[in-house]
């Protein structure tokens, strides 16, 4: 059965689905629709997702947005915020960011979940995560914005799928029981220049627990996390604006380095 949206969802669905289409940056959904709320939000991002589905693309997993101060403060908001990965947004290790899919690219270094086992809330706990969780690895995410200057409020940012763009993780598998994620450090490079860095202790005091906040979170709307599926759990430090020929390398105690470079 078809899901049925609002009139001002349908629009502002309309009006990123032109952005995506022309590659122009849209001035922010919350300008034209004021009173645009997080629920509305969630159901323009959702929109979006069942129309890739039906082009053929699959979700392969969830990220985790907004979940340090860092972030917070540079985007303005105050709570986290999720979205959806798709199989189109994924890279491998050591391929290119490429920047011709993109508006206009940031990168930030996360630790990311792979689970053997299905998550589903609302009573998920930290625990749980870590028994559901077959390895962590290092990531890459490129977020990426289809609203012009990054000038986004909460619902902007959902309604655009939680600011996703694409999305990398490494090969080293690390079984999260052998290792202590708040410790973690992760140092972030830009062209071989130190930028920032950042702990697991950063993101909601621990990854585990972002990862808990989500399971929670999509129970409210019937959303299981799968077995397979992979958990981007935060950005560690602040985003760094990319461009074409830059090499970003993220290098985390525990888990190894992770680089590419935007052609």
């Amino acid at each position: 059965m078809q899901t049925q949206y609002t009139a001002t969802v349908e629009s502002a669905y309309e009006k990123l689905l032109q952005a995506y289409k022309n590659k122009i940056s849209i001035a922010p959904l919350t300008s034209n629709f004021p009173d645009l709320s997080i629920e509305e939000a969630y159901q323009i991002q959702m929109k979006f997702i069942e129309e890739k589905v039906k082009e053929g693309q699959k979700v392969v997993g969830k990220k985790i947005g907004l979940t340090s101060e860092a972030m917070q403060d540079l985007l303005g908001v105050d709570q986290p915020d999720y979205g959806h990965l798709l199989d189109a947004m994924q890279l491998n290790e050591g391929e290119p960011i490429p920047l011709l899919y993109l508006f206009q690219p940031k990168v930030e270094a996360e630790i990311a979940f792979i689970l053997e086992s299905d998550l589903k809330g609302p009573d998920v706990t930290v625990e749980a995560v870590m028994n559901a969780t077959a390895y962590v690895v290092p990531s890459l995410e490129i977020v990426d914005s289809r609203i012009q200057d990054w000038k986004i409020t909460l619902p902007d940012t959902i309604a655009d799928n939680a600011s996703s763009g694409m999305f990398i993780i490494g090969g080293k598998k690390v079984k999260p029981q052998e290792v202590n994620l708040t410790d973690i450090r992760m140092q972030l490079f830009k062209n071989g220049d130190f930028v920032n860095e950042g702990t697991g202790a950063d993101v909601l005091g621990d990854p585990a627990a972002c990862v808990a906040w989500l399971a929670n979170k999509l129970s409210d709307y019937g959303v299981t996390l799968k077995a397979g599926e992979v958990i981007l759990s935060g950005a560690l430090s602040a985003a760094v604006k990319v461009e074409k020929g830059d090499k970003i390398t993220a290098s985390f105690t525990s888990l190894g380095d992770l680089e590419s470079e935007v052609k």
